[in-house]
């Protein structure tokens, strides 16, 4: 038997469930291939904030009654609907718990707490979180491509647009602009574009942030701040083009391509081996800028949804 306990963001994840958590999403990550949980998912899980929720799953303890003492089996992120977007949400299931209706349990627990339409990411689009999403009735409704390229290999000469500047991030000085243009470069994408000052400094205090790698493009002219590359280099090492934005309002610069350069050889002057990003299935021009630049497809992140919210 299990029992599903939702905790809201009012109360915190306690630490020391936090690092259950934790060590189950390593546990799945190294059977997988693939991370079960989004960045800001896992920041959440720290931090709290917001009106997302953590649903524990857990076996009933020793004495057979539900309860904290049970252990910990699965774990799932639950993000509430906003104007923009239906509710959404990731589960992940111990790799030594799996084949025994936990995911349902807790894919059922999310669709309660959505009470409507919802999407739930699948990453690494592995073939038992198809299956859960077809048995339950929800269809592929985006994908995730992450690219990848050798770090090493040669890149093409970076070109500058005339009364264009680049120069590096200064913190505590350029996060209020910063905001702006990614709220117009990504105003058709509110997962990014509806951040806040609360979700750049909360990245600002990770352990990878590093000023000297975020690149911003601006008018010789007024100063204006015209687009971004925001590059991240992970734990083991590998490189990320993490988000490029450029303001509308410039496009037709080719700014997108500098940025991405400039970010790309930053990390190669770092000695990553690897440079990863993700970019969606739809976002063809952006998909083909990346070929360009010799990025292949590695991986997919799957959403599925309900057919009436496809």
């Amino acid at each position: 038997m299990a029992d599903v306990q939702v905790r809201s963001a009012e109360s915190p994840v306690p630490a020391a469930e936090a690092d259950e958590i934790a060590a189950l999403v390593d546990a799945a990550t190294a059977a997988d291939g693939v991370g079960p949980l989004s960045e800001a998912s896992r920041l959440w899980l720290r931090n709290g904030g917001g009106a997302a929720r953590g649903l524990v799953l857990r076996e009933n303890g020793e004495n057979g009654e539900p309860g904290n003492d049970g252990e910990l089996v699965a774990y799932a992120h639950f993000d509430p609907a906003t104007e923009e977007e239906s509710a959404a949400g990731e589960l992940v299931v111990h790799p030594d718990k799996r084949r025994r209706g936990h995911g349902r349990t807790l894919l059922r627990a999310l669709l309660t707490e959505a009470n409507g339409p919802f999407r739930v990411w699948a990453h690494g689009d592995l073939p038992a979180a198809a299956a859960l999403a077809e048995a339950e009735g929800m269809e592929r409704v985006r994908a995730l491509f992450q690219m990848r390229r050798p770090a090493a290999d040669p890149l093409p000469d970076m070109k500058v647009a005339d009364g264009v500047a680049l120069r590096t991030f200064r913190v505590g000085q350029d996060e209020d602009a910063w905001l702006e243009v990614n709220r117009r470069a990504f105003a058709d994408h509110p997962e990014q574009g509806a951040w806040t000052i609360t979700d750049v400094l909360q990245r600002e205090n990770e352990r990878w942030f590093d000023p000297r790698g975020l690149f911003l493009a601006e008018s010789e002219r007024d100063g204006n701040l015209l687009g971004f590359h925001w590059t991240k280099i992970h734990p083991d090492g590998f490189g990320e083009v993490y988000v490029v934005g450029v303001d509308p309002a410039s496009q037709g610069l080719g700014l997108g391509r500098t940025l991405t350069l400039a970010g790309l050889r930053f990390l190669q002057s770092k000695g990553v081996p690897q440079i990863l990003l993700y970019v969606d299935e739809s976002n063809v021009s952006a998909v083909k800028l990346y070929e360009s630049l010799g990025f292949t497809r590695h991986a997919v992140d799957v959403m599925y949804g309900a057919s009436t919210d496809a």
